[in-house]
């Protein structure tokens, strides 16, 4: 298929409209429930209070706003592909933001900016203190303010949405690609994205990865749950397979097409997942993703995601065995501490003479070598 036949096909997949809409229309849409920004997203927002005050700021001022993309959804509830943070600032400062159970949230208080420094203190109305209260003119300033919306029609595409807000909420305030791939869950299927968010928290998972307060906080505990699932039972050959030189790009699509994924049987999964990490955390805890230094005779370092790939997933492909298998206990300390003298496994780091190694080209190298090792 030639570039421009594959224009007119995906083309075709697309359906829009556009128009603008008032703020005040918008703060009725939302209190009416007949738009969803999804509050669960409301963790992975970077804007400070700053932010938020100087994006109130400029619709007091009349500077020109992006446009904000939603999605019609069958049901006629349009949900917010991008445009987020923007909308739930209106209505945290409005004082309608609803959080992930449905209670209204504290009002936004503004802090200090440089256009109108007099907005320091002020909230969009109290009673109580009409000194720190915009007055009436300045509301209607804000709710008869016009946003520019575009519109994915329900005849779009299913996948369209997904992809829209890929692209265009990854490198802005959402800052990792886990956050992007959460997003996605809850916009598709909130009991998938729960259950994935119980199976990480696990007390033996954190445990074994000891991720730094910065990392968890950027959902990478989430993003090595999904290498789990996804390439724990892969076989090599659908592995050698994969389209994507990035693995963090085969992660996103894989995740996209997870929420219909009826044919998963969950319960084996977690049942996997449980017994790997009960196994490391029993015999390697806070060491089990660490290098070992065989000089030094000690785990050293922090977490290394290619020493997950290898042992994680390859005790996960032989769970069952290494669960009931006498030989198998305390054995696996020696087997990770061998796996660092295994030079298929640290030329396929990244390391070596040569350079770096794409990430699709790491899993691919190191993944047999895991399954290898466990073959207790």
């Amino acid at each position: 298929m030639g570039l421009q036949e594959e224009l007119e096909s995906k083309r075709k997949e697309i359906r829009t409209d556009s128009y603008s809409m008032s703020v005040g229309e918008l703060i009725s849409l939302y209190e009416n429930r007949e738009i969803e920004i999804h509050p669960e997203f409301q963790r992975f927002f970077r804007w400070s209070p700053t932010q938020k005050t100087r994006f109130i700021e400029s619709l007091l001022i009349g500077l020109p706003i992006p446009q904000i993309f939603v999605s019609q959804r069958e049901d006629g509830i349009w949900d917010v592909v991008d445009g987020l943070q923007r909308l739930s600032t209106i209505y945290e400062f409005a004082g309608v933001l609803r959080d992930e159970k449905g209670e209204v949230k504290t009002p936004l208080i503004l802090e200090l900016v440089d256009a109108l420094p007099s907005l320091l203190g002020k909230r969009w109305d109290n009673p109580d203190d009409l000194e720190n209260s915009l007055d009436q003119t300045q509301r209607l300033l804000i709710k008869r303010a016009k946003i520019d919306l575009a519109i994915l029609k329900q005849e779009s595409d299913p996948m369209a949405k997904y992809e829209l807000f890929q692209r265009l909420n990854t490198g802005g305030s959402i800052a990792t690609d886990q956050e992007i791939r959460n997003c996605l869950l809850i916009m598709s299927n909130r009991d998938i994205y729960s259950w994935l968010r119980r199976l990480s928290q696990n007390d033996a998972f954190q445990s074994c990865i000891s991720l730094s307060d910065k990392a968890r906080q950027e959902q990478y505990d989430l993003e090595l749950l999904l290498r789990f699932l996804i390439f724990r039972s892969m076989d090599e050959k659908t592995l050698e397979k994969i389209p994507y030189k990035e693995i963090s790009d085969f992660i996103t699509r894989w995740t996209i097409d997870f929420s219909d994924k009826s044919e998963m049987n969950y319960q084996m999964e977690e049942s996997a997942f449980n017994t790997t990490f009960k196994i490391l955390s029993e015999q390697l805890e806070e060491n089990s993703f660490r290098k070992y230094n065989h000089q030094k005779n000690k785990f050293m370092g922090g977490f290394l995601v290619s020493a997950f790939e290898a042992i994680a997933l390859g005790i996960g492909y032989h769970h069952e065995r290494l669960a009931v298998a006498a030989n198998s206990q305390n054995k696996v300390p020696e087997l990770v501490k061998g796996l660092w003298l295994d030079t298929r496994f640290t030329s396929s780091l990244g390391g070596s003479p040569g350079g770096s190694i794409n990430t699709r080209k790491r899993i691919q190298n190191i993944l047999p070598i895991g399954r290898e090792l466990f073959q207790v």
